[in-house]
């Protein structure tokens, strides 16, 4: 098993960035005997899955395989289907440290041992790497995501997100973009480093290009002081700084940055007149009071303080732009009054993964399903408490 895994690994290091697809699945048919594989991406709605290899024909994937590549996406578990002639497709995750990818399919003579399943599991999460690897080396994967062409703002803000999800002992977050393919200033951001989990949100001023700018410039400087040992409160500082320098108080950034302690479930705030937190705990949406400082880049030299609030385990944290909190496509009552918390309650038993795409799918539905007038971040974090992390 471990020669056969270390074969893999090796046929994966060796082949180039955009032929991964193909050195994954010479070594899956020559390790566990399959007769064929087929590699599945998320689109950047994550409400499609398509194939690698025939990606310009989506509808070389049938509507049957598609409603199984999805439940295994969804699940993140393994999904067999047994069809004629004894042969067996095998469905498996795409997943690195809990950010989900897409879809393996591995097709087999006959009906699979557990043993078999296990290998191909291992097999999977080896391919999830190496695609997650190449993915900076070529285009090939990014091409298959897509379902239209991104526009110029869109395609910075994507390439500047730190990924959909991540996981780890102590929680499990995920954030989502909207709409996908037109964003312009909204944007979310993360690291993890030594038990400690910074979330940045950010409301971009201005529409388009020049707004994606804008949050590029304010996302590196944030980063630049983190990277730098910085904390929150010199993160804020630097961003607000560079910005104002830059456009002399005409343009801002209204930004939450928040830093999670995962041992203790302590959280660390800066809110500079920012996006919206709201807890779920139990049964019940309340929203986190934060006073609300100055949005980056207002004023020159502006000071920020820091504000603490716990989390308890098992509590849910959303952090919602105004283009979530705010909708009011109708001129009726916003998003954020009332149908916003139903539709957070309706994600209890949902993962993180899954829970941005309720609350964004109720959004368009509260739009009546037309486009959304303002872009729109949704992140979700699940604190489990320090009970759950695992070393080693």
């Amino acid at each position: 098993m471990a020669d056969a895994l270390t074969g893999v690994s090796r046929a994966l290091r060796e082949a180039p960035p955009d032929r991964v697809v193909e050195a994954a699945d010479r070594a899956i048919r020559s390790v566990l005997g399959a007769s064929g594989t087929s590699v599945f991406v998320a689109d950047y709605r994550t409400n499609g899955l398509w194939p690698v290899l025939d990606s310009r024909q989506p509808e070389a994937a049938t509507q049957a395989v598609q409603s199984l590549v999805q439940r295994c996406f969804s699940s993140q578990r393994s999904v067999r289907d047994t069809g004629v002639e004894g042969r067996c497709r095998l469905y498996l995750p795409l997943s690195v440290w809990g950010e989900r990818l897409g879809v393996l399919m591995v097709e087999l003579p006959g009906t699979p041992s557990e043993e078999v399943v296990g290998r191909a599991a291992d097999i999977a999460g080896e391919v999830a790497m190496a695609l997650r690897a190449a993915d900076r080396e070529t285009d090939r994967y990014r091409r298959a995501r897509r379902r239209e062409r991104l526009s110029m703002a869109a395609e910075l803000q994507w390439e500047l997100l730190p990924g959909r999800s991540v996981s780890h002992g102590a929680f499990h977050l995920a954030g989502q973009l909207e709409p996908a393919y037109t964003v312009g200033g909204d944007h979310f951001d993360w690291s993890v480093d030594d038990d400690r989990l910074t979330v940045t949100v950010l409301n971009g001023d201005g529409i388009g290009l020049a707004a994606a700018l804008l949050t590029a410039v304010t996302v590196n400087a944030m980063r630049n002081a983190r990277r730098s040992g910085g904390g929150l409160v010199e993160q804020a500082e630097l961003a607000s700084d560079t910005v104002y320098y830059q456009h002399r108080g005409h343009r801002h950034v209204a930004t939450v940055l928040l830093e999670l302690d995962c041992a203790t479930g302590r959280v660390r705030a800066v809110d500079a007149g920012s996006p919206h937190l709201m807890r779920l705990r139990g049964g019940t949406v309340t929203r986190v009071q934060l006073e609300q400082q100055l949005p980056l880049g207002m004023f020159a030299e502006t000071r920020y303080d820091l504000q603490e609030f716990d989390l308890d385990p098992g509590d849910r944290l959303f952090v919602v732009s105004d283009g979530v909190w705010g909708a009011d496509p109708s001129g009726r009552e916003t998003y954020g009054q009332r149908a916003m918390a139903r539709s957070m309650r309706a994600t209890r038993l949902q993962p993180p993964t899954e829970a941005v795409g309720t609350v964004m799918r109720e959004l368009q539905a509260f739009h009546a399903d037309t486009d959304l007038r303002d872009d729109a971040v949704v992140v979700c974090l699940d604190w489990h408490g320090s009970a759950s992390r695992e070393d080693g």
